[in-house]
C-alpha cells in the first residue's frame, strides 16, 4: 500500500488502497459497505442504506454553490474475482495486493478491482477533500453490479435528490460515454447419460490454459480466445476418431469474463493415448498460428488423473460437444449508428457438468432490444435441436443515447477547456447501470467518465496512473462548473 501513497492525486489513491485491503467480490461487499458507512458517520455526513444494500451519502454544497443543480456521483461496490491458476488467493478473505509497474498500477496475480474501485475512490475522495468546490452532492454506491446489477434493479424512486448523475464506471480517459448496451443471461441445460467405462482405458485431463481473458463487453471485439469454445472445437474434431469417453468438462468462472481456462476429463484406450497427445500438440500449433497476435501464452496440457465418475455414453457426448461447439460466441453484429462500436455480442462464459446435466451459461449484450432477442432465439433453437432446456433471465435495458444531454455537452466543454483537445463521445458495449437508473429517475441527466483501465475482469487488469490524474481534474472541474438550477 505504501507504493500507492506516493501517487497523486490524494486522497484518491489512499482511499483506493483501503478499498483493496477489504475483500469485496460480488455477493461479499458487506465488509466494505460497513467500513464506508462508519467512515461517513465519522465525517458527519448524512448516510443511509436502502432495502437492497445500496449506500447513499450526502454532503452539503460548498458555500456559494448552494443554488447549483444537485449531482450524484455513482459507482458500484463489488469487483470481479479472477486470478491466475498459480496464484493462491481467497477473494472473500484476502486483500488485493496492488503494486506500481511504471505508468500502471496492477495487482499481484489477481484482478485489481480498479473496475469500479477507482471510481468509488474518486467519489469518496470528493467527499473527503474540502478543497473541491461543488453544489449539493450525493454519492451512490450500488450492490452487486458485476453479477446482475442487483443494486441498480432495486433502486427506488424518490431516494436520490440529484438532477444529474455522473457514473464513474467508464474505462478510457478522453472518452465520454452517453449510452451502453443492455444484456440478458442465457442458460442451456443438457441432460446427460452415463455408462460404465470399458477395460483398457486410461483417464486423462486435457487442459487449455494461458489465455488472457478479459471483459466480455469491452474486450469482445479484439479477438481474444474463449477457452470453452477452443476446447470444444478440439473435442468435436477428434472425439469420435479416438473414441474419447468424456467424464467431465468445466471452463470459465463468470459469465461476464472471457474464459481463460477450460478442462476436460476423459478416458481413452491405452493404445490411443499417444495419438491424443500428438493431436493436442498439433492443435496447439494451429491455435498459436491463428491467435498469435493476441494470445501469446496459450498452452494445452495432457496429464494422467484418476476419476471414479462414469463417462458419458456416445450419444450424450456427441450432443454436448456439438451444442457447445455450435454455440455462437463473440461479435454478432457491429452498430450501423455508432461506427466502431459492437451492437450485439455474446460470451460463452461458464460451462460445467452438474451431476447428470451439462450447463452452459452465456451473457448476451446488445445496444438494441431486438439484437438481444435475436441471439436468445438463436440459442433457444440450438437448445431445441440438442434436446436441452433453455432459460433467458435477468434482462436489463441499455442506456439510450441522448444527443441533447446538457451534462454531456458540459463535460465535453469542460474537457476541451482543461486539456485543449476534444474528447470522444461514445456508446460502450458493456452494461452500465445508467439504463436501469432511468426507470426510477427518467428525468435525470446522466453521463459516464473514468480513467484508462485495461484488462478488466482478468488478472491482467491495470489502471493508468496519469489518466487517473486527468480524470480527477475533469471530475473536480465538472463539479465546479455545474450550472444553477
Amino acid at each position: 500500500m505504501s507504493e500507492l501513497s506516493q501517487l497523486s492525486p490524494q486522497p484518491l489513491w489512499d482511499i483506493f488502497a483501503k478499498i483493496c485491503s477489504i475483500p469485496h467480490p460480488s455477493y461479499h461487499e458487506e465488509a466494505l459497505a460497513s467500513h464506508i458507512m462508519s467512515w461517513a458517520k465519522e465525517q458527519g455526513f448524512w448516510h443511509e442504506r436502502d432495502q437492497v444494500g445500496n449506500i447513499l451519502i450526502r454532503k452539503p454544497a460548498t458555500p456559494g454553490f448552494e443554488n447549483r443543480k444537485p449531482v450524484a456521483l455513482q459507482a458500484h461496490l463489488d469487483m470481479v474475482p479472477q486470478k491466475n491458476n498459480d496464484t493462491v488467493h481467497d477473494f472473500t478473505k484476502d486483500p488485493i495486493q496492488p503494486w506500481v509497474d511504471g505508468e500502471w498500477v496492477k495487482a499481484r496475480g489477481t484482478t485489481l478491482g480498479a473496475d469500479n474501485g477507482i471510481g468509488m475512490a474518486s467519489a469518496l475522495a470528493v467527499l473527503a477533500d474540502n478543497s473541491v468546490e461543488h453544489g449539493p452532492l450525493e454519492v451512490l454506491l450500488t450492490m452487486t453490479e458485476e453479477t446482475g446489477m442487483a443494486g441498480a434493479f432495486g433502486l427506488q424512486a424518490g431516494w436520490l435528490q440529484a438532477d444529474i448523475l455522473i457514473n464513474t464506471d467508464s474505462e478510457e480517459e478522453g472518452e465520454i460515454y452517453m449510452g451502453c448496451a443492455g444484456g440478458i443471461d442465457f442458460t442451456s441445460t443438457l441432460p446427460l447419460t452415463r455408462e460404465a467405462l470399458p477395460a483398457g482405458y486410461q483417464t486423462l485431463k486435457l487442459t487449455l490454459k494461458g489465455l488472457k481473458g478479459g471483459h466480455s463487453g469491452c474486450d469482445i471485439h479484439v479477438g481474444l480466445g474463449n477457452a470453452n469454445k477452443l476446447l470444444s472445437r478440439f473435442l468435436f474434431a477428434h472425439a469420435a476418431e479416438l473414441d474419447l469417453r468424456l467424464i467431465d468438462f468445466t471452463g470459465g468462472t463468470l459469465r461476464n469474463a472471457i474464459p481463460r481456462e477450460a478442462f476436460a476429463t476423459l478416458a481413452v484406450a491405452t493404445d490411443k493415448v499417444d495419438r491424443l497427445k500428438s493431436l493436442a500438440a498439433g492443435y496447439l500449433t494451429t491455435l498459436q498460428n491463428e491467435l498469435s497476435l493476441v494470445e501469446k501464452n496459450i498452452a494445452i496440457v495432457t496429464e494422467a488423473v484418476e476419476s471414479s465418475e462414469q463417462p458419458l455414453n456416445a450419444a450424450s457426448r456427441d450432443a454436448f460437444i456439438a451444442l457447445l461447439n455450435s454455440t455462437p460466441n463473440g461479435v454478432i453484429r457491429n452498430s450501423d449508428v455508432m461506427k466502431g462500436v459492437v451492437e450485439t455480442s455474446l460470451n460463452v462464459g461458464v460451462v460445467k457438468f452438474e451431476g447428470d446435466e451439462a450447463v452452459i451459461n452465456s451473457l448476451v449484450r446488445s445496444l438494441i432490444d431486438s439484437g438481444k432477442e435475436y441471439v436468445v432465439e438463436m440459442l433457444t433453437a440450438l437448445g431445441q435441436l440438442a434436446g436441452a432446456k433453455t432459460l433467458a433471465k435477468g434482462s436489463y435495458p441499455g442506456w439510450q443515447p441522448d444527443a441533447t444531454s446538457p451534462v454531456m455537452a458540459l463535460v465535453r466543454e469542460t474537457y476541451e477547456k482543461l486539456f485543449d483537445r476534444t474528447p470522444n463521445i461514445q456508446v460502450i458495449h458493456a452494461g452500465l447501470e445508467c439504463g436501469l437508473f432511468k426507470k426510477p429517475y427518467p428525468e435525470m441527466d446522466m453521463v459516464s467518465i473514468g480513467p484508462t483501465i485495461t484488462g478488466p475482469h482478468s488478472p491482467d487488469e491495470q489502471v493508468h496512473i496519469a489518466s487517473v490524474g486527468l480524470y480527477w481534474q475533469l471530475l473536480t472541474a465538472l463539479l465546479k462548473a455545474i450550472p444553477a438550477k
